[in-house]
């Protein structure tokens, strides 16, 4: 399982819902789908996406499923420039049959229009377990449209590997990434996970070095620092005291040392955790432009169990966005049954428009970008959500803490903000909560 960014949490509803229930309001056309295939050879204790070791081979029977939603959600997408970005997560898609994997992408080319992807405009990105990956699933791949591999390497040092329990050879990453190129993917990136537990700083350059020699080398380093997330094994292993969390000081130190080697070699971070090479390709950028779509809280489209979507309406009132989301529910055979019955998944989570909530995602996903935020439009919805003055203190606050550029028009994280982006996004939202002192 390569580490792709999962959208923020949404909350809980008692009730049965459907996707549909969301897709049914007017909204913006979509011009992003993410697939999840929540199938794994392995179950990482770091994870806390929804996957599974599969010992009763639903595979086909979940490609079937797929596609039904799949042809469900079409109309959704824009239908005049069609998909601008496409990506399949998990899990561990690469642990699909290839025969399995043409039915996906055939269905694909299908239901949309992928006519960007295909000129090169467009982003189409798969992630990969180095384990899993062959010479012929790259060559199907590169044929259904797919232009960009995301590779799960994590660490190359196989004690901090089996600390994460991640089962992969290390030298495999770059096996992966020839593979890839081989079959013609040109856009390659690669995972890394900082702060495992006994891991030292020169450890982390160690890793930093080994991505960045890779040959065939990569344009991203998604570099993340290791999470604790609620019912994972590594959360129950810490609880247990098998090991020691790094400690807020040296992780610090870690993150500033991934941002200065990766910078130094040419990649500029465009957000907290993901740095892309000062290259020109046929997109015109580097950067993952399927995640950009998250982060810039636009509309996309979600297939397959726990996939949590998101489409922009407008608030009647106010005129401002005011988005919908969803997450399919996490269970197989649940989601199948779903979508089988009515084309439609059924969803554990339903958040209908709220202008107030979406804007609050706004600033917690928008400002982790080294774009940052357009301050005059922020402070105009929030004028018209009745808190400009309370946002633009807090604004200053952080400017003064130094963790806040304020320029003419944009609200920037500075070098140090970067270390302390949650709290940065918490102080920001807090200002805009109906429910905040």
């Amino acid at each position: 399982m390569a580490t792709h960014i999962e959208p923020i949490p949404i909350l809980s509803s008692t009730q049965r819902h459907s996707a549909a229930e969301a897709l049914d309001l007017p909204h913006e056309p979509a011009k992003s789908l993410y697939i999840h295939v929540p199938f794994c050879f392995h179950k990482c204790h770091y994870c806390d996406f929804y996957s599974f070791v599969d010992s009763q081979d639903r595979q086909e029977a979940f490609v079937a499923s797929l596609q039904r939603e799949l042809a469900a959600l079409a109309p959704h997408a824009d239908a005049a420039s069609g998909l601008n970005t496409v990506f399949i997560g998990g899990g561990t898609p690469s642990l699909l049959r290839p025969d399995l994997w043409r039915c996906l992408l055939a269905t694909l080319d299908d239901h949309f229009k992928l006519d960007a992807i295909r000129r090169g405009e467009g982003e189409f990105t798969v992630e990969c377990n180095p384990e899993t990956v062959s010479p012929e699933l790259m060559t199907i791949l590169a044929g259904g449209a797919v232009n960009r591999v995301s590779v799960g390497a994590q660490s190359f040092n196989l004690v901090h590997l089996k600390t994460l329990e991640r089962w992969h050879e290390p030298r495999n990453v770059q096996r992966a990434l020839q593979l890839a190129a081989d079959a013609g993917i040109e856009r390659r990136s690669v995972d890394l996970i900082y702060a495992i537990p006994g891991q030292t700083l020169a450890d982390v350059a160690t890793d930093l070095d080994t991505a960045l020699a890779l040959d065939p080398g990569v344009e991203h380093v998604s570099a993340y620092c290791l999470t604790y997330e609620p019912n994972t094994a590594m959360t129950k292993r810490v609880e247990r005291g098998d090991f020691t969390p790094i400690d807020e000081d040296l992780c610090a130190e870690m993150q500033t040392l991934v941002n200065e080697t990766l910078n130094r070699a040419g990649f500029d971070r465009y957000e907290v955790s993901n740095f892309a090479k000062r290259i020109s390709n046929g997109s015109g950028s580097a950067q993952s432009q399927h995640n950009l779509a998250y982060w810039r809280n636009d509309s996309w489209l979600a297939a397959g169990p726990s996939a949590s979507g998101h489409v922009v309406t407008r608030d009647e009132t106010t005129g401002i966005p005011a988005g919908a989301r969803w997450k399919n529910v996490p269970r197989l055979s649940d989601w199948m049954d779903g979508v089988n019955a009515t084309a439609a998944s059924p969803v554990i989570d339903l958040e209908l428009p709220d202008p107030r909530r979406t804007f609050t995602e706004r600033l917690m996903m928008g400002i982790r970008l080294a774009e940052g935020l357009p301050a005059s439009d922020l402070l105009k919805q929030a004028e018209a959500l009745n808190s400009a003055p309370k946002l633009q203190a807090a604004a200053q606050r952080l400017q003064g803490q130094g963790h806040l550029q304020i320029e003419v028009d944009r609200w920037r994280l500075t070098e140090q903000g970067f270390l302390f982006a949650d709290g940065v996004a918490s102080e920001l939202m807090d200002a805009v909560r109906l429910d905040a002192s």
